[in-house]
């Protein structure tokens, strides 16, 4: 029987126990009559806390808390694909079904659904020498993902009877082990991890291979390694969930893990709404096929929105293990931090920037460095790539949460206020943001696009930094006075900016981009500015190359110009060459 103690003391959803326990750190307990989940945070020899992950409402003074022995922990297993869960693994459909619209205290259902059965494939054999990691058993999750059972981590040994194929249960024993010691395991197609663990992998591999993720600004410009780690930091309205969506639904990851941590109830609602709608442009079937949904909105308890992205990260290491490539969505991690200073205030913790704890950084560390590139324990080679939005008020970027994310990440997409009110998606302001993914990128690059890839791209960054340093000059004197040389850097920045970064997510050929077209785009972006700067140093006046109406037909290029048609873009260089060449000559001739 599990060791029963009594709450000494209650202050939010944090709870107290007086005296010496057996209780161990990160041992999750059941709290009350109603058996709350818990976990512990805090042991001395008078004093025992624990922080409770559902509404106290309602505890008092003297209630149970049950020990478990066991470290908070989620049930990983098939069936997490298209499926919803709290930021503690509780399955949400099954809980509107149990509890209706409102979530229970207490309402501890199983994470994963222990009657479905499971078409399986048993791949151990009798004899079988196997370590953690190996895959013993695979079955079909969804039309776009395959299972692998794969052995805990933490066993190894040999196979000393298996179940022959067919359906069986997530808790049926499909194999048995015997370790070293010749103790007998059961193995089943689950298997339980702690949350705030990191599960082992065989290898950390340089991360040397992009997210495309079909966003211009992000792919040419601000590229994101598989394995890497972003922020999307913005005010209100700017668009971080916006760009989230479009990432998850066109990136090219396998999996994708969707943490809302803290957001309003209503945009959770209009995000689970909008996955279950969306179709996989790979499949063509429901995203959800490749998604795993965890949502802890707002009004939840504040506790389990801490919880919620070790949660989703474990779910992701879970499906790296196989040796697929996730992309993790945690939107936003200010909520997440807030929650993490009301529990640190709770304990009367010596607060640090604006009343976070001083331990912000640590806890922002082991999130982000959870990512990574790597060879798994079976061989393959698996990513967990993670893009965290920043919700910083006022739009300060230089407030705790966004200055300490920038330091474990390597890839900053600073969305700009002015911009997405003046309906420029994605709101990325590239004067601020950067990637230091582009040296560790170079070479897939040069292989995958070619060698001038790179070198377009720095030309195309050096023309829109030109520009903002002459808007300084703008503002203060106006166009008018500015050489022809310095005109033709303004016009074609707007073309890069209105026609090549700014992208239409709901236009067919737009939403989503490929590298080859991304590059041609910037050819004849290219093409046209040197042209016409050949042109302006003949004292040819750059209205002239204007009224040939080419720039306007690039800003629209992106539409008129359709994915599958490559071959366009010569006729489009075909065009610059003849609509110019009368103003080369023309200057030639006098």
């Amino acid at each position: 029987m599990a060791d029963k103690y009594q709450i000494y003391g209650i202050n939010g959803p944090v709870v107290t126990i007086a005296g010496a326990t057996s209780l161990r750190m990160m041992e999750m307990v059941y709290v009350g009559e109603n058996r709350l989940i818990g976990e512990v945070i805090g042991l001395d020899s008078a004093m025992t806390t624990i922080q409770v992950y559902e509404e106290t409402t309602g505890l008092s003074a003297g209630q149970p808390v049950f020990a478990t022995n066991e470290l908070m922990s989620v049930t990983l297993g098939p069936g997490l694909l298209a499926n919803i869960f709290d930021g503690i693994e509780r399955p949400l459909n099954a809980l509107e079904t149990a509890t209706g619209s409102f979530i229970g205290r207490g309402c501890n259902l199983p994470a994963l659904d222990s009657e479905r059965l499971w078409d399986v494939t048993i791949i151990a054999k009798p004899g079988d020498e196997v370590h953690g990691g190996a895959v013993i058993a695979s079955c079909p999750e969804t039309s776009a993902i395959l299972h692998k059972v794969i052995l805990p981590p933490t066993l190894s040994g040999r196979i000393v009877e298996v179940k022959p194929g067919g359906k069986y249960t997530i808790n049926d024993v499909i194999a048995v082990l015997e370790d070293e010691k010749g103790t007998r395991h059961n193995l089943t197609l689950c298997q339980r991890w702690p949350i705030r663990t990191p599960r082992p992998v065989a290898k950390r591999l340089a991360p040397t291979r992009p997210l495309i993720t079909g966003q211009r600004v992000i792919d040419t410009l601000l590229p994101i390694a598989k394995g890497g780690a972003a922020a999307i930091p913005g005010g209100f309205g700017t668009g971080k969930t916006m760009t989230q969506h479009q990432l998850a639904k066109w990136c090219d990851a396998d999996i994708i893990v969707y943490i809302g941590c803290g957001e309003r109830g209503n945009e959770m609602t209009q995000v689970l709404t909008e996955f279950s709608e969306l179709l996989d442009p790979k499949s063509g079937r429901p995203l959800t096929d490749r998604t795993v949904l965890i949502a802890n909105t707002s009004n939840m308890p504040v506790a389990a929105r801490e919880a919620s992205i070790y949660t989703g990260i474990t779910l992701a290491e879970y499906y790296r293990d196989m040796g697929y490539h996730i992309a993790i969505m945690a939107d936003s991690t200010s909520r997440w931090a807030e929650a993490l200073r009301e529990i640190s205030g709770r304990l009367e913790e010596m607060p640090a920037d604006e009343g976070f704890p001083a331990y912000l950084p640590s806890r922002l560390a082991e999130f982000y460095e959870r990512a990574g590139y790597t060879q798994t324990l079976c061989g393959e080679e698996g990513s967990i790539t993670i893009i965290g939005a920043v919700s910083p008020q006022g739009s300060d970027f230089s407030e705790p949460v966004t200055q300490n994310t920038k330091r474990f990440t390597r890839c900053f997409w600073a969305l700009d206020k002015s911009l997405a009110y003046a309906r420029h998606y994605p709101a990325i302001n590239w004067t601020e943001s950067y990637s230091e993914y582009t040296v560790p990128l170079a070479d897939w690059f040069v292989e995958n696009a070619g060698a001038d890839f790179l070198g377009m791209r720095e030309q195309i960054f050096k023309i829109l930094l030109d520009e903002n340093q002459l808007l300084e000059i703008v503002k203060l004197i106006g166009a008018d006075v500015l050489p022809d040389d310095q005109k033709l850097t303004l016009e074609t920045a707007r073309v890069i900016r209105v026609g090549f970064l700014q992208q239409n997510a709901f236009h067919a050929d737009d939403t989503f981009v490929p590298l080859s077209k991304q590059k041609a785009m910037m050819r004849l972006i290219l093409l046209l500015h040197e042209k016409a700067r050949q042109i302006v140093l003949r004292q040819v006046p750059v209205s002239a190359v204007i009224k040939t109406g080419l720039f306007e037909k690039l800003v629209k290029m992106k539409y008129d110009i359709p994915n599958n048609k490559p071959e366009l873009f010569d006729d489009y260089a075909a065009d610059i060459d003849s609509k110019l060449a009368p103003l080369l000559k023309g200057r030639d001739a006098e």
